[in-house]
């Protein structure tokens, strides 16, 4: 089981994963403390609603989102972010075609297995 990602990873020389229905993404590096995954999103993707016991802080690169979190909705767009703790409901709605970038810790193993 691998625990740690390469040094340096080159966003065009790893292939895109499918994520679920409408996003794909990009694992850019994680140890067993920490996760950085980028996530496209078509518009209409949705994000169901699910919570893990990870930490997880996200930034919005581009697009806008409806985000939830324990049953709090917010639109966000370029430029901003969000925080969920361990445990709490959230999901997220792609209002315009976007992408996300999102940090786990612990990192997801659960990512790596799904690996093609």
């Amino acid at each position: 089981m691998k625990t740690k990602s390469a040094d340096f990873i080159v966003s065009s020389e790893i292939p895109w994963e499918f994520a679920s229905e409408g996003m794909i993404r990009q694992i850019l590096g994680y140890d067993g403390q920490i996760m950085l995954v980028k996530v496209k999103f078509e518009k209409g993707a949705i994000g169901y609603v699910h919570e893990h016991f990870h930490s997880q802080a996200s930034y919005v690169v581009s697009g806008r989102f409806e985000v939830m979190i324990n049953g709090e909705k917010r639109i966000l767009e370029a430029g901003d972010g969000f925080h969920i703790e361990p445990d709490v409901a959230h999901g997220a709605v792609c209002l315009d075609e976007g992408m996300l970038i999102d940090v786990f810790s612990p990192m997801r193993q659960d990512f790596l297995n799904k690996q093609i």
